[in-house]
């Protein structure tokens, strides 16, 4: 085993209430009860707010020593929580861990014109960028995912952004949606282009498990159509000066997502709310360790009474080190770029012979880079990452891929 070193630290913060479960969506969210916008209506957001600050609290021994470089919030809807519920969240990280002096703060929200309200107050409170769930400009495709604006409506979310001083901005949208053709795919593209965001995600809709459309799968456009609808996109995007730097993510020059590149390289991040996730790094252990906390909000604000108000650590179980390579290569090669190659051993611990006595095989199959500088897949490759991933493990040892994919 290599000597670890502490990558940087990034917190998540989940808030899991929504107006409305969407069809397709798969996250731990739960649906609110009609009319129940606010806190007073069956919103909890004071008693959340403070098991979110005692969550933080509870792993306070992870971050050795280190700044907060990113936090994202999450969900759900977490511009259903007021700016002052947002801001004392904020505070409370600061005053706990730190931030980096060039700190990115992400808040994910909705074009509802309940939410654009606040925005002026989230800007105010330390939010610095903003994500806002467009999905689709499209009035029927908005309807077929269950969504609750309108495009127009999208639009003005943006430039209701613009004047309260947001000037890093993503705008999420779909493709492959239902009967969809590329020409309307490239439509909405245009339209979001067309409002200058400064980062798009782009990304395709799959039906999962544990979701409406997974029991009423609706009639989706086929692989080859997709695909072509996934070029043109790409080659849209380009030419409008996004360039794709990540799966399903394209950002102006030097304004992709610091957040999700840190998960993406590997870095650590503390998870906070209910179903949240982390990853840390434990050096006194020598070991990488995943965390989570219960899903249901219930149970996971009735933690503060089974425990007389003192949150216990999340759950964590240490990363097998037979597993750290692929749990590597899975973010990692997500990235255009991929990432520097020292980073393999300094991140796992593992030795980049690990990696090195694979490579040739991938490299015969025109699937990834050169491992000199970078691990990166290839142009090829990019496309067929979980094939990457399965061939890994069958030339590490055939009977992995198994234990990997089912590992109860």
């Amino acid at each position: 085993m290599n000597k670890l070193q502490l990558p940087p630290l990034s917190l998540y913060v989940h808030i899991p209430w929504c107006v409305r479960k969407c069809p397709y969506c798969d996250f731990n969210s739960h649906q609110l009860a009609a009319g129940a916008h606010q806190a007073k209506d069956g919103l909890p957001e004071a008693e959340y707010v403070a098991q979110l600050k005692r969550d933080l609290h509870s792993q306070l021994a992870w971050v050795q020593g280190r700044r907060l470089v990113s936090i994202f919030f999450g969900g759900g809807t977490p511009s259903l929580f007021s700016p002052a519920a947002i801001r004392a969240v904020l505070e409370a990280a600061e005053r706990a861990v730190g931030f980096a002096d060039d700190i990115e703060i992400t808040l994910e929200a909705n074009p509802g014109t309940f939410e654009q309200e606040k925005f002026a107050g989230y800007r105010a409170a330390g939010v610095n960028r903003l994500s806002i769930g467009v999905q689709s400009f499209d009035p029927q495709q908005l309807h077929n995912l269950g969504r609750i604006h309108t495009g127009d409506e999208a639009a003005e979310a943006l430039g209701m952004a613009r004047r309260a001083g947001f000037d890093n901005i993503n705008l999420d949208l779909m493709h492959g949606l239902p009967k969809q053709t590329g020409e309307q795919a490239l439509a909405d593209l245009r339209r979001a282009v067309e409002l200058e965001p400064e980062h798009i995600s782009w990304y395709q809709l799959t039906i999962e498990p544990n979701t409406a459309f997974y029991n009423a799968p609706p009639p989706t456009p086929g692989s080859a159509r997709i695909a072509a609808m996934q070029a043109g996109g790409r080659e849209y995007l380009a030419e409008q000066g996004y360039g794709r730097y990540e799966v399903s993510a394209y950002s102006r020059p030097g304004l992709a997502a610091r957040h999700n590149l840190n998960y993406w390289s590997f870095g650590d991040y503390l998870g906070i709310g209910a179903g949240a996730h982390g990853k840390v790094t434990l050096l006194g252990e020598g070991n990488l360790v995943r965390s989570r906390r219960t899903r249901a909000p219930r149970d996971y604000l009735a933690l503060l009474e089974e425990t007389a108000g003192v949150l216990a650590s999340p759950r964590a179980e240490a990363i097998a080190h037979d597993e750290l390579p692929v749990e590597f290569l899975m973010n990692a090669l997500r990235l255009v770029d991929g990432v520097p190659r020292e980073t393999f051993p300094a991140y796992t611990g593992l030795s980049l012979a690990v990696l090195e006595q694979r490579w040739p095989g991938l490299r015969a199959m025109e699937l990834v880079q050169p491992l000199e500088r970078r691990i990166a897949a290839s142009a090829f490759g990019f496309d067929y990452l979980d094939e990457i991933l399965q061939r890994f493990l069958v030339l590490t040892d055939p009977g992995l891929e198994s234990r990997w994919r089912n590992p109860h």
